[in-house]
């Protein structure tokens, strides 16, 4: 529990830290994002889900 609450504590980081570094193209890719159909979501969701999964599956071996 300690590892997925420092993990969630570290992406909410660097997703703080992307809006303020650049909030114009953050609002952008929102707005982008808006627009796209809903299977091109769920398969880009499903991607970096694999890919978070394999990243931490090769860390922690």
């Amino acid at each position: 529990m300690h590892d997925l609450l420092a993990a969630l504590g570290l992406a909410v980081m660097v997703e703080g830290a992307l809006w303020v570094l650049f909030p114009r193209r953050m609002r952008a890719l929102l707005l982008g994002v808006l627009s796209l159909e809903e299977c091109a979501l769920r398969t880009s969701g499903l991607l970096a889900a694999a890919l978070g999964v394999a990243l931490v599956w090769l860390v922690r071996g």
